[in-house]
């Protein structure tokens, strides 16, 4: 991605803020991309909603998925070697590319997304770390559907799938979790926020009048299996073997 204005990188990463993300499970880094190349990337994004399969179209939100596979521009962004740098400097092991999406909630949505872990969903053994990066596309105040973290939520384990649609659901399994401190992380367009997948977050309703555009990237540890377990979009059509090592086609390694 040409950018000569990146201001966080992996090399200006401090230990400090690698040491917040391994203890609260997040960390929000500011201009991660330039302004100019997340307005680049917002104008892609709304391209794509009309030349892609929505994997899920509803109130809550628009999600594409695998844009990497067939958009030359959003394929920039989440093969980006800096991005992937700074992910694999805040997990502390190699990692691949689990998959992207893009999460686009419309004005007035009206509905949040509640609290839920990411990894009881993902159909993955022997993994150490996973995380994904969540990239503004444009200005997301409290207000446009920005996400709120439970710090230290992370090393909660164990638990099933969780209902999005439920704001109780994954406090009736972690009932603790509801009186511990929440943090929101309003952000800039070209601003980031690398979490844990197993810290639990939201993201609240969208009450502007214009798009909130979100564009993840989905890492997990280079040596993780594929369980089997659940059924997920983005492996069943692979046809993978209980066991087998996420293969480095549809899973890129990042060096």
């Amino acid at each position: 991605m040409s950018d000569t204005s990146l201001r966080t990188t992996a090399a200006t990463l401090g230990d400090d803020v690698v040491a917040a993300y391994r203890r609260d499970g997040f960390v929000h880094l500011p201009g991660v991309i330039s302004p100019q190349n997340a307005e680049r990337f917002r104008q892609a994004a709304l391209a794509a909603q009309h030349t892609t399969t929505a994997l899920h179209d509803g109130r809550m939100y628009t999600q594409l998925v695998q844009l990497w596979e067939h958009d030359e521009t959003l394929r920039e962004l989440t093969l980006d070697a800096s991005l992937a740098g700074i992910a694999a400097r805040l997990a502390g092991i190699p990692l691949r590319l689990w998959h992207d999406q893009l999460l686009i909630k419309a004005p007035h949505n009206g509905v949040a997304t509640e609290f839920h872990q990411d990894q009881p969903g993902w159909p993955h053994t022997n993994v150490r770390h996973a995380m994904t990066a969540w990239i503004a596309l444009v200005d997301v105040p409290v207000e446009r559907g920005c996400m709120t973290f439970i710090p230290g939520s992370q090393h909660r384990r164990g638990l099933r799938v969780q209902d999005l649609t439920d704001s109780a659901d994954l406090f009736s399994l972690a009932p603790d979790l509801a009186w511990q401190q929440r943090v929101t992380a309003p952000l800039r367009a070209g601003d980031c926020t690398f979490h844990d997948s197993f810290v639990a977050h939201t993201a609240s309703p969208n009450l502007t009048d214009e798009p909130r555009i979100a564009h993840l990237i989905h890492y997990v540890d280079a040596a993780a299996t594929y369980s089997g377990e659940l059924a997920h979009p983005i492996t069943e059509p692979l046809g993978l073997a209980v066991g087998q090592t996420l293969p480095d086609g549809p899973f890129p390694r990042f060096n």
